[in-house]
């Protein structure tokens, strides 16, 4: 099992620590609606450098991310970055990704910590363009600084103007004490904020500097417990969960990064799909009663016939009921649509209701 850079100091601080994707991950530290509340309301940070990161540089770096990627990468310009996933030929989902243009010919592609083998194998594939490919994954931590607080936080830290950096977008710039850190208006929360990308030698004092920085506006250590019920209550999609190599973008409500303008891998079959209609959906859904939902339970409709399953499912900390995802046919997928989920042999009314669950 692998460790962070930063997994001693995690261990001093008394986290709860788990293996997650072949790495030794702090997933709780005070209390799972604690820590949800900090980024809700303040700010607070994930130490997630198990992600995979791979630089793709070349003048057929581009033809090759419009290959693999179901997005369109040639809308980018330098200092942007997109969401889009990686199709693979029998119309799964091999990983989602952020893809950020770094350079003209140069692109940094941030992946799941579990597909990182299997992610960096499948671009390696399609790579008779002669494009230069490193897999930066074992040699760079990322930060993720999430919460409303985090730009006022974080500003003394950078000669970055933090507040004119839009969502989505990036600077390569100075930052705690570090000439060049990667500072991306991304996230996985919902709460605005930062994701930084340094070296494995420069983030502890990073992490020391931000905790220094942020005293005074209360910031936390958050565990990936949080992580997910902020991301649940957005209604983001986590691989392995609630899209995988069975899962279609376009069953997965992810049509919006799937550009037909382009040829890419399995582009003709998503497209007869796009034009069919698709069979089933993934929706949100919260429960009409106190319970909760829990991955792989199935999903039934009022004659208990069942008509999906669930992907993802918690109490959500900040409504306080019961909030899922789940695939359930198209027929039941409309938003007031009534569903039940079966948990321990009881039906418990559900009702299917617009994403995102949390409103600001």
């Amino acid at each position: 099992m692998k460790n962070t850079a930063l997994t001693h100091i995690h261990e001093s601080l008394g986290a709860k620590m788990l293996p997650f994707a072949g790495y030794n991950m702090p997933i709780l530290y005070e209390g799972v609606n604690a820590e949800h509340e900090t980024v809700r309301n303040g700010v607070g940070v994930f130490d997630v450098s198990h992600m995979g990161e791979f630089l793709l540089t070349g003048e057929n770096a581009l033809a090759l991310i419009q290959k693999v990627t179901s997005n369109d990468a040639s809308t980018l310009t330098i200092g942007r970055a997109q969401y889009s996933c990686l199709p693979n030929r029998d119309g799964g989902i091999v990983d989602d990704l952020i893809v950020y243009r770094m350079k003209e010919d140069q692109y940094l592609l941030v992946v799941n910590a579990s597909n990182i083998d299997k992610d960096w194998e499948w671009i390696s594939s399609f790579n008779d363009m002669n494009v230069e490919m490193r897999n930066l994954s074992d040699d760079y931590s990322l930060l993720a600084i999430q919460g409303p607080k985090a730009v006022e936080a974080m500003q003394s830290l950078t000669s970055v103007d933090l507040s004119s950096i839009a969502y989505y977008h990036f600077e390569v710039g100075p930052f705690a004490g570090v000439d060049y850190v990667i500072i991306s208006a991304t996230g996985y929360t919902g709460s605005g904020g930062f994701e930084i990308y340094c070296k494995n030698s420069e983030v502890e004092m990073v992490w020391n500097k931000v905790f220094e920085a942020g005293k005074a506006f209360g910031i936390k250590p958050i565990g990936l417990a949080a992580r997910d019920t902020l991301r649940l209550e957005m209604g983001f999609c986590l691989y392995g969960n609630d899209i995988n190599d069975n899962t279609s973008p376009l069953e997965a409500g992810l049509g919006w990064i799937t550009k037909f303008n382009k040829d890419f891998v399995n582009s003709e079959s998503l497209k007869k799909q796009k034009e069919k209609g698709v069979s089933r959906k993934l929706v949100g859904f919260e429960m009409q009663e106190r319970a909760v939902p829990r991955h792989d339970y199935e999903i039934v409709d009022a004659n208990g016939n069942v008509i999906g399953v669930v992907t993802s499912g918690t109490m959500s900390p900040t409504l306080g009921i019961g909030i899922g995802l789940g695939y359930v046919t198209v027929a039941h997928s409309a938003v007031d649509s009534e569903i039940y989920i079966r948990i321990r042999k009881n039906d418990v009314a559900a009702k299917v209701v617009k994403l995102p669950f949390y409103k600001k």
